[in-house]
């Protein structure tokens, strides 16, 4: 069932004070999946590579936004483009997986070939069609951002790039990230909605009972969230005790920045994780961890992050899928937000109640 845009909790909320949450079926309806395919992921920034694996001319790396096919390549003119990884012929895959140095993209359907830059160079067998002009054909191209040595893509109508990270450069301070080192990947499936699990990670409200350990590290009284246009940062001093982050006692700061819609960036002493929540269906998603750390960092020490990281993971794995149940369960429809710890999740609802909006002209 769709949105109705004239519906009471369709209409923005003055104040996070009086804010309650999105109806169940947000979480639940295909529908709502189907509209935010287009209103939500198809107009937003996405996390679609790092720069390492695009590095030089013919470097590329496949990626999905909103069910359209990317193929990001560094052409040789230096220039990063993300080309529809479509071929104009009969929409076969010109890249089926990351790949190095290409001279050329090929269909792998017919053959069709295409340069670096998306414009068409060859067609086999096409020398008997009439009006058939190669040079009228080029691939479509979505938007690209290379920021800090990661890669974001949009497919149309997306803020511009600096208005999704205004005034982070400036917050990071010594957690800045540029020449860090890309690890590893990690993917967890979860049997949640991905909107559970932004709500999830956008709130400190639930690290005592949920993540004891994270809560020793962090020490809730003096963790912070605070919300920008298309941001969220919530950051908390560290216990240099409590975990293998300190430094000699020295202040050290975890920061956690949410960017519009599902991208996050996990912020500690020498460690970069950045997560992208993918739906697989109206109750399923899919979390993509990458890894990455300030060069000469010592193995045990990112094999203990990793540890760490992997039961924090399992633990939200499990509320989350919970919190699905009862979503699905028709026993809940809507509750009231904490407005001093779950200001991010009112941020994000608000940003998902315009998009809702907009789709419909409202």
């Amino acid at each position: 069932m769709s949105p109705d845009p004239a519906a009471e909790w369709l209409v923005p909320q003055q104040c996070a004070g009086r804010a309650a949450t999105l109806p169940a079926r947000c979480y639940v309806d295909a529908a709502f999946a189907a509209l935010e395919r287009d209103a939500v992921f198809g107009k937003s920034w996405q996390l679609v590579a790092h720069a390492a694996q695009v590095g030089d001319a013919g470097d590329h790396a496949v990626a999905e936004i909103a069910c359209v096919p990317l193929v990001v390549v560094r052409g040789v003119d230096g220039a990063l483009r993300a080309l529809h990884n479509v071929c104009r012929h009969r929409a076969g895959p010109l890249a089926t997986c990351d790949g190095r140095g290409a001279r050329v993209l090929t269909c792998r359907y017919h053959g069709w070939t295409y340069a670096l830059d998306g414009a068409l160079r060859g067609a086999p067998g096409m020398h008997g069609a009439e009006a058939f002009d190669v040079a009228a054909i080029r691939l479509p191209q979505a938007q690209v951002a290379e920021w800090h040595g990661l890669v974001f893509a949009a497919l149309d109508a997306a803020p511009p790039f600096e208005d999704l990270v205004a005034g982070v450069e400036a917050r990071l301070g010594a957690l800045a990230f540029d020449g860090y080192v890309f690890d590893r990947r990690v993917s967890y499936e979860l049997a949640c909605n991905w909107k559970v699990y932004v709500d999830n990670y956008l709130e400190g409200y639930h690290l005592q009972r949920v993540h004891p350990a994270l809560a020793r590290l962090l020490g809730g009284s003096r963790y912070r969230t605070q919300c920008a246009a298309w941001h969220v940062l919530q950051s908390s001093p560290l216990d240099p005790a409590a975990g293998p982050y300190g430094e000699s006692g020295h202040a050290a700061e975890a920061q956690y920045w949410w960017l519009w819609p599902n991208t996050m960036l996990n912020l500690l002493p020498g460690r970069l994780q950045t997560n992208r929540v993918v739906p697989l269906d109206a109750q399923r998603c899919r979390v993509e961890f990458d890894y990455y750390y300030a060069p000469g960092t010592d193995p045990r020490t990112a094999s203990q992050d990793r540890e760490f990281a992997d039961q924090v993971q399992s633990e939200d794995s499990a509320i989350c899928e919970a919190v699905q149940r009862g979503l699905a369960s028709g026993s809940y429809d809507r509750g009231r937000l904490n407005p001093a710890q779950e200001a991010g999740v009112f941020r994000f609802h608000e940003l998902l109640r315009a998009a809702y909006r907009a789709r419909f002209g409202g």
